[in-house]
């Protein structure tokens, strides 16, 4: 099983830079989006029938969003936390037979961390829906989480402690959701590299350099470790401010945890 991942920056102006190219070569089972910047009824992806699509819109015009292309019908599509719709439309949850998916955009702390005190509690919120819903079967959670793990995650640590993105505290919160039952894919993989990023800046020059962060994560419950194939970053990818994520699974494997939960 494939699932890939990525903010597109803006879907409409993604989709004239590549996206539709991309979608179709990755012949994904689910493909996640964030940061989609539209509202319903503005744009048409016609996929055929071979994609059920599940879109969160955020209230706010041209701003936020999430979307999940899937290949697979769920047994059960919700919007936001618990059920209840969120505002800037940044989770899209989707419940299959033996897992569930989570495709989140992780509210942005801002440059002058103004927004800070919102992003942990909404942490908080977070750590316990999945949690929940972990306790039923097994999660994949994917999408921007906004922040840079450890030092290795991004570039230049050392210029970029306590920015946003990379203060204490919200470092601190991703520790706190992986030691609630999750891990980190691509660093299941690759727990040393240190050159993986998956967002650069606009400055000149800088992607071509990879002076990134790594912000873009697959994390999944720690039982369904046994059933991961790869996990991977297409930095190749242009399009987005962002590149893509991908995870790969091993589906019989995935059935057979998911049925044991």
């Amino acid at each position: 099983m494939k699932l890939v991942s990525w903010n597109v920056n803006g879907l409409r102006a993604c989709v004239n830079k590549g996206f539709n190219d991309y979608f179709a070569a990755s012949d994904a089972d689910l493909f996640c989006v964030q940061e989609t910047k539209l509202q319903e009824g503005q744009i048409c992806l016609d996929y055929g029938e071979e994609y059920g699509q599940y879109w969160n819109y955020a209230e706010k015009k041209g701003y936020s969003g999430t979307a999940v292309f899937s290949k697979l019908k769920p047994l059960s599509a919700y919007y936001g936390m618990e059920e209840n719709a969120e505002a800037e439309g940044r989770l899209v949850t989707l419940e299959f037979e033996h897992f569930y998916l989570v495709n989140v955009y992780t509210p942005n702390a801002r440059r002058d961390l103004s927004r800070l005190p919102l992003r942990l509690e909404w942490e908080e919120r977070f750590r316990r829906y999945v949690t929940s819903l972990d306790a039923k079967k097994p999660v994949i959670i994917c999408g921007d989480m906004n922040v840079a793990h450890r030092e290795i995650d991004l570039k230049n640590w050392k210029s970029n402690m306590g920015n946003s993105g990379f203060t204490d505290e919200e470092r601190g919160k991703m520790t706190e959701l992986l030691e609630a039952g999750f891990v980190d894919s691509f660093r299941h993989f690759y727990p040393d590299r240190d050159d993986a990023f998956t967002w650069w800046s606009f400055m000149p020059k800088v992607r071509e350099r990879n002076i990134g962060w790594r912000i873009d994560y697959f994390l999944v419950s720690e039982r369904l470790v046994p059933a991961l194939t790869d996990a991977r970053i297409d930095a190749g990818v242009m399009g987005s401010d962002h590149c893509p994520v991908i995870l790969e699974l091993d589906e019989a494997r995935l059935a057979q945890i998911g049925s044991e939960s």
